[in-house]
């Protein structure tokens, strides 16, 4: 498993304070919304050639563990 805190940063002058991927202005949501519209990985890659398979993994590891976690908060 991808360890996400590699790849992703949050930074709060950047992109209004989202998660994003290195640094750059391609926010995690932005690649996940990618991904949900039928995108492949490659296409991702092809269309963003800042961006790795890696990159692309590490946002689904951060989008599983933030579920994860806000499973864990008490209601």
């Amino acid at each position: 498993m991808i360890d996400y805190r590699q790849h992703i940063t949050i930074e709060p002058g950047k992109c209004g304070g989202k998660p994003c991927v290195r640094g750059l202005r391609i926010t995690v949501y932005d690649v996940l919304d990618y991904l949900a519209s039928g995108m492949s990985a490659d296409d991702i890659v092809g269309d963003f050639p800042d961006l790795t398979r890696d990159d692309i993994q590490a946002c689904l590891a951060y989008a599983a563990d933030h579920e994860r976690r806000l499973l864990a908060i008490p209601a």
